[in-house]
């Protein structure tokens, strides 16, 4: 298994608020984590970096390997990061109304447990074929989901940014949480809306699909994003599934 990322400011925004990284636990299970800030005076940015380095630090504590287990540790961990980030905006009038999204994997030999929370999609790659595996919790989705509009014109609505869930807000925060398992070849790709609002679903497949290098993929999706108008910050990270002889599923 390998894994590439990139994170880039884009060609519109002077910071970047987007966050990523990948993280061992004591048993050498990856968690994969990509974030998306958002809030003034650089809130965003705190926001996903808290995010991505709590929880990585907290999983590389841990020394756990059984799927069900994982599932109640995503849930309990970024319903807490939920909160502590809407008490650090408490705190500090500056980052008042800072929030973030989050795509978290946890990859558990041929198992993936994925979490989710705002617009950073996760896609699976398989055989010529392009899958988004997580749901978007937007404004535009649910307007999609009840025939209000089209997916056509979801693509320009002027409330496309607009998020019904994210991680920041106070109580209790919905998270989606799902499982899938990996076949040989197949490309798994975490990314923030800097990607996937500038590039199509089939662009992103002909880039992943047909790259022998994965970070020579990765490198050409965030091109392509700024090529394409770069609006906002961008963030990719690619897994590329290759069996170890013997690997099973955990669960």
């Amino acid at each position: 298994m390998k894994i590439e990322f990139q994170t880039d400011v884009g060609k519109r925004r002077t910071t970047n608020q987007d966050s990523v990284g990948i993280f061992y636990n004591q048993e050498q299970i990856r968690l994969a984590i990509v974030a998306d800030g958002m809030g003034g005076h650089q809130a965003g940015d705190i926001a996903s970096q808290l995010t991505v380095s709590d929880l990585g630090n907290i999983w590389r504590e841990t020394s756990m390997t059984d799927q069900e287990e994982v599932i109640r540790w995503l849930l309990e961990n970024i319903q807490r990061l939920n909160e502590k980030i809407f008490e650090e905006g408490q705190v500090n009038p500056r980052q008042t109304g800072m929030g973030t999204t989050i795509v978290a994997a946890v990859l558990l030999g041929t198992t993936v447990v994925l979490a989710n929370v705002g617009d950073s999609r996760s896609y699976l790659i398989r055989q010529e074929t392009i899958k988004q595996v997580t749901e978007d919790h937007s404004l535009v989705n649910e307007l999609v989901k009840t025939g209000e509009i089209t997916e056509e014109m979801a693509l320009t609505h002027p409330r496309k940014n607009v998020l019904v869930r994210s991680l920041g807000i106070p109580g209790t925060v919905e998270i989606d949480v799902t499982s899938f398992e990996l076949l040989e070849g197949d490309r798994l790709l975490l990314c923030t809306d800097g990607l996937s609002n500038m590039v199509s679903d089939d662009t992103i497949l002909a880039i992943v699909s047909q790259a022998d290098d994965i970070k020579q993929a990765v490198d050409t999706l965030i091109k392509q994003a700024n090529e394409a108008g770069g609006r906002d910050n961008i963030t990719v990270l690619l897994v590329d599934y290759e069996r170890k002889a013997g690997e099973q599923a955990h669960g």
